[in-house]
């Protein structure tokens, strides 16, 4: 093999992680892994895909080495191959921000309503999380939250949080949290509990800017 024909492999190689990641669909699934494993079943109800066309999507990463995936009974549970795929996530996410004006736009009109919700930074909690005048949820569902959660915080999944509703205390601020900053069910949750009369604001980040957070204060 000569130097152009090891450049010319080499580079088709790197290509098919491009390649596969060039479906929105499986962008998605795999920000929905990075939270936690999860069945075709769940991913399927989660990307409001046919089960057809979510295993035909999952082939392609497995393909791509991207996913891995174990039987539990009767279900096919898939998870993230590599701890380095949800960072390429962050990678991704972070370059569309500074070089796509409209991601920003998209997400300050709908994930934040424009100025309509309080949003809180991460670092402005972090610093101030140890008060007592604020309770902290988790919206996820309980499967991811149970995968790694913020510190302190409660776990009330979206669907249960009219269930749930009157353990919260009316006298503190209720923060709200899903997948990060592109996760609807925060916003949904605060819109929720704003209505109910509670004064909430939703937190602009998840588990993975947490631990970030956390290891960029360790160096």
């Amino acid at each position: 093999m000569d130097a152009r024909s090891f450049k010319d492999t080499i580079y088709n190689e790197f290509s098919r992680i491009g390649k596969v990641l060039s479906s929105p669909k499986r962008l998605e699934l795999l920000d929905l892994l990075s939270q936690s494993p999860k069945s075709v079943e769940v991913l399927s109800k989660e990307t409001k895909m046919s089960m057809a066309n979510t295993s035909k999507h999952l082939q392609a990463l497995l393909e791509a080495r991207l996913v891995i995936y174990e039987k539990e009974k009767n279900y096919v549970i898939y998870h993230i191959a590599n701890p380095k795929v949800t960072d390429l996530l962050f990678s991704i996410k972070s370059i569309a921000e500074d070089q796509i004006a409209d991601v920003n736009l998209l997400r300050k009109d709908f994930i934040m309503r424009g100025d309509e919700l309080e949003t809180l930074e991460l670092e402005d909690w972090a610093e101030r999380k140890e008060e007592e005048n604020h309770i902290l949820i988790d919206v996820r569902p309980k499967i991811e939250y149970l995968n790694g959660h913020l510190d302190g915080a409660i776990s009330i999944p979206m669907e249960e949080l009219n269930t749930h509703i009157s353990d919260l205390p009316k006298d503190k601020k209720v923060i709200a949290y899903c997948r990060g900053p592109y996760c609807v069910y925060a916003t949904e949750a605060v819109e929720y509990l704003k209505v109910e009369g509670f004064e909430a604001a939703r937190l602009e980040a998840g588990i993975h800017e947490w631990n970030l957070y956390k290891e960029n204060l360790t160096h």
